[in-house]
């Protein structure tokens, strides 16, 4: 293989990056200025949209939140996405597993 970045040379933080890269070209609503990052919640993983720098925006992702949860669910991301305002939680939405949502 001549791929000039072989996989082992990556850390967690660039395969962090990357996912979220993939979610923000899924997810073209995405305003530019939401930070999107992981987070562990218990024994879980959260995917956290904070909209601190545009809160304006943050009604309508809601109003339109399926490409965001579908993209979220076919990367593997988590099983829930939350919605920040900086600390301030403003909601949240469960994500079931694509194998979960097959059996229904």
């Amino acid at each position: 293989m001549n791929n000039s970045h072989p996989f082992f040379d990556y850390t967690s933080a660039d395969l962090e990056k990357e996912a979220i890269h993939r979610l923000r070209n899924l997810v073209r609503s995405l305003p530019s200025q939401c930070q999107i990052f992981r987070e562990p919640w218990n024994s879980s993983t959260v995917v956290c949209l904070d909209f601190a720098k545009c809160s304006d925006q943050l009604n309508q992702l809601l109003s339109d939140q399926e490409p965001l949860i579908q993209a979220i669910q076919a990367l593997g991301l988590a099983n829930t996405v939350v919605f920040r305002i900086g600390n301030k939680l403003m909601g949240w939405k469960g994500i079931a597993s694509p194998k979960s949502s097959e059996k229904g």
